[in-house]
């Protein structure tokens, strides 16, 4: 229930997808502001229509975050109290919010959270990996030479401790093509998390591809640290890459040099670029 204190904001977190997962809290909350700034007022209507919550709607999104801030700054100055929520999960994460919260801290007003639904923990609760600790990156960059560090970057992470991310169905293909090219490693796919078309699919990214040709719907992305025997195989030498490329290549296994060097890698544990290098070096 909101402090009895003024001018307070509060992050309220909202379902991810199964409306019930709302808390008690937030629905006290967003009952009793004055304000609800809502990154997108037609879902955050749905959500207000369904529990009979009446409080007015502003738009506060990330195209418009910071004008909005002199607005909201007055309604906290008056006293009167304002929910930030956005369209499913908690503002900030992924999500707009963080620019008008740093603002009202600043003003020296309070930012109270609500906590609630998260996909990040709920994909790792019922992931069934043990993993000590996990690392949460968003949304990977959309394209260029960042995000082909970032998914290189978050390889290595993967090396350690459980590494969670989120993507956007139309570009989930070429995240399957990425990280294939990077090792091939099993992956954990959580679909639609509390939806009806909820789903867990543990595969290696070439096997993903497959499986969801046409992606739909809110996926998130787990990739689990290796298991110890995975870690202390035998070292691959150069000359069992070149004897295996080679046999790959005169038996034509494979329709390219690039797709033979993913053949190999797979078959030895390596990614492609590390066949490649092994190529280069040994010319």
């Amino acid at each position: 229930m909101p402090r009895e204190s003024k001018g307070v904001l509060y992050v309220v977190a909202t379902p991810i997808g199964n409306l019930d997962d709302i808390t008690l809290r937030a629905i006290k909350v967003l009952q009793q502001v004055q304000l609800i700034a809502a990154e997108d007022t037609r879902r955050t209507g749905i959500l207000l229509r369904h529990f009979n919550i009446n409080t007015p709607i502003l738009s506060v999104h990330e195209h418009n975050e910071r004008a909005r801030i002199d607005r909201i700054v007055s309604r906290l100055a008056k006293g009167e109290s304002v929910a930030l929520v956005t369209d499913a999960g908690t503002p900030g994460i992924s999500d707009p919010g963080a620019a008008l919260v740093a603002a009202m801290r600043e003003h020296g007003f309070t930012v109270e959270p609500i906590p609630g639904a998260s996909a990040v923990v709920a994909a790792i609760s019922a992931s069934g990996v043990t993993s000590q600790g996990f690392t949460f990156l968003g949304f990977p960059p959309v394209r260029g030479t960042d995000r082909k560090k970032w998914f290189k970057d978050a390889v290595e992470s993967a090396k350690n401790r459980m590494v969670v991310f989120f993507e956007a169905p139309h570009r989930l293909q070429k995240t399957f093509a990425e990280l294939s090219e990077l090792g091939n490693r099993p992956i954990i796919v959580a679909r639609e998390l509390t939806k009806l078309h909820e789903e867990f699919v543990t595969a290696k990214p070439t096997e993903l591809a497959r499986l969801f040709p046409d992606p739909h719907g809110e996926f998130t992305i787990l990739m689990p640290p290796p298991d110890p025997a995975e870690i202390s195989q035998v070292e691959v030498t150069d000359e069992e890459v070149l004897e295996l490329f080679g046999q790959i290549t005169e038996l034509g296994q494979a329709g390219s040099k690039r797709e033979a060097a993913r053949a190999a890698g797979e078959k030895l544990g390596l990614t492609a670029k590390q066949v490649y290098d092994i190529l280069e070096r040994n010319k």
